[in-house]
């Protein structure tokens, strides 16, 4: 995984408190905006509850946020870190 540790306690400690029984309900059962055009219910839980997080990850062009994880990272990469802190529905 490419993400720093420290930048991955940063998200585990946003995330993992909204990774509740009942968000998780709620997306196994497509109760969420939009599911009908959903393809990937896991992948859009793990980035739905990044984005619920508010927590800033910067653009990776100077505009820093609580970790900057476009300064080395893409989508790809995050989606692997996000995996590793929010189990498969």
């Amino acid at each position: 995984m490419k993400i720093k540790p420290a930048d991955l306690q940063v998200l585990r400690a946003a995330i993992e408190p909204l990774d509740t029984p009942t968000n998780r309900q709620a997306y196994r059962s497509g109760a969420f905006p939009r599911a009908d055009r959903c393809k990937d219910v896991n992948k859009r839980y793990r980035w739905d509850l990044l984005y619920a997080s508010r927590i800033k990850i910067g653009d990776g062009a100077g505009s820093h946020g609580d970790v900057d994880l476009y300064a080395y990272m893409d989508d790809s990469h995050i989606d692997t870190a996000l995996r590793s802190i929010v189990p498969s529905l």
